[in-house]
């Protein structure tokens, strides 16, 4: 298949690997960190940490849209969607995220009328057919999934839907990353950038990576070789004292992003002051929220919500795994109490997250049998 047997080709792999090992400098550490959520699954999926050199690591980052939900945000989704007359619809991973009064399944059972959709427009057509119902949808994601909202609300405003809103929980990367680079819990030599999101933001904005930072940036599709080529270049930089953003992903990702999409977020939404991240605190400028042109369809102004600030479990270190500062088997509960049939933690629920990434493929300690190593 076009696209992806090429990109699963194992001697290409054993290749990669192999010049991978010749780049690395035998007294130096590289850590690099792969913002996306869909990286880490990849990575862990096909075992390719197995086939790098021991000295060079790679740290999960915030790029799992779900994880990075504050609990207090998903309480304020459950007071929505136990109102009368209301019809919350959410992605199905949000389902299960906890927030401290259960979640969307505990509140469903409660008796809230709760529908896991596949897109924004199945939220629309539910509203079509109960015109005396409120109809919310519980809007999250990075750039990529922003589009779709905001082009739903423009259709819900051409066709007079007035019983339609969205609860916006959208979120940007660009202020996350600034926020892992200010942090002075974590150094690192380089970013694997994230694919999914470029293709709509394009390369251009992780330039201030480069030029301010002084580190480089590969954006990368989502398959083994794609990842290995996107280290390879990471560390080619490095040996030749480059700071740059490359493209590994220019099959799918423009430079200068997707403007179709870009224009239709700018039209409905707008940068919140702040926006609380779970485990990095409150980014300022961080997240999206609905324009007062388009208030007839923002939930957050046709109800009141609590607003509140819900701590996290005390024995989930979903913040650190977030944050890079911990890898999952790291965390006191990983494995043991906190497992995708009964998550603690956000990252073990999604399907984005690392937790869940390791526990699904078997990463649950440090010692693993490195291939490449032996080759």
């Amino acid at each position: 298949m076009r696209f992806v047997d090429e990109y699963r080709d194992a001697d290409q792999a054993r290749a990669l690997a192999a010049s991978i090992a010749r780049l690395c400098d035998p007294g130096r550490e590289y850590k690099f960190m792969e913002v996306c959520g869909g990286h880490t699954h990849t990575i862990y999926k096909h075992g390719l940490a197995d086939h790098l050199p021991d000295n060079v690591t790679l740290v999960h980052g915030p790029g799992c849209p779900v994880c990075v939900i504050p609990m207090g945000r998903v309480d304020d989704a459950i007071h929505i969607a136990e109102q009368d007359d209301v019809i919350m619809t959410s992605f199905g991973d949000m389902m299960r995220v906890p927030g401290g009064r259960g979640s969307f399944f505990d509140s469903k059972a409660r008796g809230a009328d709760i529908r896991m959709v596949y897109s924004p427009l199945d939220a629309l057509k539910i509203a079509r057919q109960n015109p005396g119902k409120k109809v919310v949808f519980l809007a999250i994601g990075f750039e990529t999934t922003a589009p779709s909202t905001a082009m739903t609300v423009l259709r819900a405003r051409a066709e007079g839907l007035a019983n339609f809103s969205v609860f916006c929980n959208h979120v940007t990367i660009i202020p996350a990353i600034k926020a892992i680079l200010d942090s002075p819990d974590l150094r690192l030599d380089g970013f694997i950038g994230p694919g999914h999101v470029s293709t709509v933001i394009g390369c251009r904005p992780y330039d201030f990576i480069a030029r301010e930072y002084g580190k480089p940036l590969v954006v990368a599709g989502f398959e083994p070789l794609d990842i290995l080529t996107s280290i390879h270049m990471l560390l080619t930089q490095l040996a030749e004292r480059r700071s740059e953003v490359e493209n590994q992903y220019a099959r799918v990702v423009p430079w200068d992003g997707n403007p179709r999409a870009l224009g239709a977020i700018a039209e409905t939404m707008e940068p919140r002051p702040y926006f609380e991240w779970r485990g990095l605190g409150f980014i300022s400028h961080s997240a999206l929220r609905v324009r007062d042109a388009y208030a007839g369809f923002d939930a957050e102004r046709i109800f009141q919500i609590p607003g509140g600030r819900v701590t996290d479990p005390k024995a989930c270190q979903c913040g650190e795994v977030l944050k890079g500062v911990l890898k999952p088997w790291e965390c006191k509960v990983f494995g043991t109490a906190c497992t995708p049939e009964t998550p603690i933690g956000t990252c073990m629920v999604s399907s984005e997250g690392a937790c869940a990434a390791y526990y699904n493929f078997g990463r649950f300690s440090r010692d693993r049998v490195r291939e490449a190593a032996r080759d």
